[in-house]
């Protein structure tokens, strides 16, 4: 494995109102030197949940995307607020997104949005043993909840309306983590 670059100098480049844009000077080991820019990750990440309503049917929501100006269809997500352990942003962000909640929460994995270039990172939490539990969120509209089989994730990949790349590696992982060939480290 290569030896990583040495950072020469972190500044402070632009902002916005969501994103933090950082200058970082560095040192190659082959004596390349670079300035890169990076967004950096504001507040405790986030989380993907994996609600399963039996061992074969995740909850996925459909949810406006500003990004792509489209509805998206994938799994509830958001942000871990300050004091909130990553298992109970799942369970908060579960209930305020599809109205439910989950006796049982596993941590499988953490995913990164584009590293060359970002800080943040999110949470892969499975949530078993659901149960109707609605709360109020942030969300301007209501999201409407569409249950769809494991079994089927190759009809899921093939729809127009599903992009988001950590929510499908999300169902991925659970898939396999559910079939016994994958555990979390």
């Amino acid at each position: 494995m290569p030896t990583p670059p040495e950072i020469l100098a972190t500044r402070d480049a632009r902002d916005s109102r969501f994103l933090h844009i950082q200058e970082v000077d560095l040192a190659f080991s082959n004596g390349a030197r670079r300035t890169f820019e990076r967004l950096t990750a504001s507040g405790r990440g986030a989380v993907f949940i994996v609600p399963m309503q039996d061992r074969d049917t995740v909850l996925l929501v459909r949810e406006y995307g500003v990004g792509l100006d489209r509805y998206e269809l994938g799994l509830p997500k958001g942000r871990i607020d300050p004091g909130e352990t990553p298992l109970e942003a799942a369970d908060r962000e579960l209930q305020e997104e599809a109205g439910f909640a989950a006796r049982k929460l596993t941590s499988l994995a953490t995913l990164s949005l584009l590293p060359a270039y970002m800080t943040h990172k999110a949470q892969v939490i499975l949530a078993e043993d659901l149960y109707p539990q609605r709360r109020p969120g942030d969300e301007p509209e209501p999201l409407e909840v569409v249950p769809w089989k494991l079994s089927e994730l190759h009809l899921l990949l093939a729809r127009d309306d599903v992009s988001e790349g950590r929510s499908i590696a999300a169902l991925f992982i659970t898939r396999e983590y559910l079939e016994g060939r994958f555990r979390p480290a």
